[in-house]
């Protein structure tokens, strides 16, 4: 039988200001590191399988 899934918890603080502030000025993704994570994306669909 599952475990039931714990609450997430709550960040308060120096690390909510600092998540805030990252969320707040993202830097977007270069060419580049999108055609990466694709490239590792399609190697792993390719080698996947899943029965169901």
């Amino acid at each position: 039988m599952a475990r039931p899934i714990k609450e997430t918890p709550v960040i308060t603080g120096k690390d909510a200001k600092r998540f805030a502030d990252k969320m707040a000025n993202l830097k977007p993704e270069s060419k580049e590191e999108k055609e990466a994570a694709k490239k590792v994306f399609e190697k792993f669909k390719a080698i996947a399988s899943f029965a169901l």
